[in-house]
């Protein structure tokens, strides 16, 4: 069994709101009020959760996918000298299509307490609203800009018999379905935009009726896709 040195200080992973300010863990908020730094992926947006939420006075550093490499030595070090930091991204959990792996990876490599606390993903929460299986499922995180790329990571997921979830932009969706009903237009597509927020949206059914609904009415805000096909 692993020994861990006496280490007063600890890097804890904080997942905060996909969309509604108020979807947001008690124990969240603790953490965030008593940690003596919290790394954010961007600054400016996340002091705009903090003050929602009464915290101020916390300083705040910068850690995402350019410089997470670079500063993860940094935040081990604090830690290791006493620290607790908070690590957040922009919405959700740290580490799924954001930085906090690296830093992770560094925490165990380093024998560094880590901490990770359960809260929103958009995953999970776009998985349950689609209404597709959900005892096995794959997630691919954001789809290639090309669009052979594309079609092999959703023909994989077809062929997979599990759900597949991918995070992709209002600009690409249209083009990404047109994808998606060449492979089959009888999948079964459901596309969730604006998760928790004031417009939120779930649009289900074939690859050839989703398809056809926002070549209609193009989207807006952030989407998630989800297919599944029986196999």
């Amino acid at each position: 069994m692993e020994s861990t040195p006496e280490i007063s200080g600890s890097i804890i992973l904080v997942p905060t709101p996909i969309g509604n300010m108020s979807d947001i863990t008690l124990r969240a908020l603790e953490i965030l009020r008593s940690a003596d730094r919290i790394a954010c992926e961007d600054t400016r947006h996340s002091g705009q959760l903090l003050a929602h939420h009464g915290i101020s006075g916390k300083p705040l550093v910068s850690l995402h996918e350019h410089n997470e490499a670079r500063r993860a030595p940094d935040l081990i070090a604090a830690a290791r000298a006493g620290e607790t930091i908070a690590v957040i991204s922009d919405a959700g959990m740290p580490g799924i299509s954001d930085p906090g792996y690296r830093l992770v990876q560094a925490c165990i490599e380093s024998g560094t307490p880590l901490e990770v606390l359960p809260g929103p993903s958009a995953v999970i929460t776009a998985l349950i609203g689609s209404g597709f299986p959900c005892h096995a499922f794959r997630f691919g995180g954001f789809l290639s800009v090309k669009s052979g790329k594309r079609r092999s990571a959703l023909s994989a997921a077809l062929e997979s018999g599990e759900t597949g979830i991918f995070f992709e932009s209002p600009h690409r969706i249209v083009s990404t379905l047109e994808i998606l009903a060449e492979i089959n237009p009888l999948a079964r597509a459901c596309v969730a935009r604006e998760l928790t927020k004031k417009f939120e949206t779930y649009h289900r059914g074939t690859a050839a009726e989703v398809l056809a609904h926002f070549q209609a009415h193009p989207p807006k805000g952030e989407i998630v896709l989800l297919v599944h096909s029986e196999v």
